[in-house]
């Protein structure tokens, strides 16, 4: 009975490595074959480059979609739910329709891709500092990941708190518990290895035309927000005021609503 389950457990896990380092090799194989879209809030503009061509495709930001998917499932498992963000657009030129989906952990983490794709073009936000580390546990020299200096800090704060009386013997021995069965620092060394992986590799190089595009422009040249965005963007802040609690997704659908007949809120 234990040679039995010891060689389930074996080509379990074997299977699983295989799994993990073929998904791994695909990442690879992308990150070398693909240029990834880039957005410029400058010119208000964003430059998708098709998987298979050599030609940017440069489209307003005020013309870009954006939408969430949900889908749901019964297996005898129960039910199952996958969710997922995308985004798309029609060529300028030839009309052709575009899109690009990718599949997220849950509704929270679609709604927020789109938030800080949607904050940074409107200058809400400058730096992956204010979205990647709302607990402030990186230094201003510290990488802009959760790398081992992440841990080291929080754990420096856990202690300065801990003396100030901010913090009991519970947390701060509950605190060690959980990072001890989390494997202590062993995922920010992860993090540290897939930045240093990504690095290493020579990725495709981008095309002259996106290149130039990618350059800073002088201030007095940055492109303005449309009229009709800025009158629904300040609706939009209207009704956050009012209600703080209104999830953001039923908000930007009631100010839809309300500007129905006028151009769609896209961005």
């Amino acid at each position: 009975m234990f040679d039995y389950g010891f060689w389930i457990a074996v080509w379990g896990c074997s299977f699983f490595l295989l799994l993990g380092i073929g998904i791994s090799y695909r990442d690879h194989l992308k990150l070398e074959s693909i240029i990834p879209t880039r957005f410029n809030r400058q010119r208000r503009e964003v430059c998708f480059v098709p998987e298979g061509e050599k030609t940017p495709i440069f489209v307003p930001w005020e013309e870009l979609v954006a939408w969430m998917t949900e889908a749901r499932g019964v297996t005898e498992y129960g039910v199952q739910r996958q969710y997922g963000f995308g985004i798309g657009f029609y060529h300028p030129d030839t009309g052709e329709k575009y899109t690009l989906e990718f599949e997220t952990y849950g509704q929270p983490q679609a709604i927020s891709t789109w938030e800080a794709i949607r904050s940074y073009m409107e200058y809400e936000v400058h730096t992956l500092k204010e979205i990647q580390d709302p607990l402030d546990l990186q230094g201003p020299d510290d990488p802009p990941w959760e790398g081992v200096h992440v841990f080291r800090n929080a754990r420096k704060r856990l202690h300065e708190e801990y003396r100030d009386g901010k913090r009991g013997v519970l947390y701060l021995t509950g605190w060690y518990l959980y990072h001890l069965m989390t494997f202590w620092t062993i995922p920010n060394r992860l993090v540290e290895w897939e930045v240093r992986k990504i690095k290493r590799m020579s990725r495709k190089a981008l095309p002259k035309a996106m290149a130039e595009w990618s350059e800073p422009l002088q201030e007095d040249q940055w492109a303005k927000p449309s009229e009709e965005l800025k009158r629904q963007s300040k609706r939009v802040l209207e009704l956050q005021k009012a209600n703080p609690q209104k999830p953001v997704t039923e908000i930007f659908a009631q100010v839809s609503e309300e500007f129905s007949g006028k151009a769609a809120m896209t961005a």
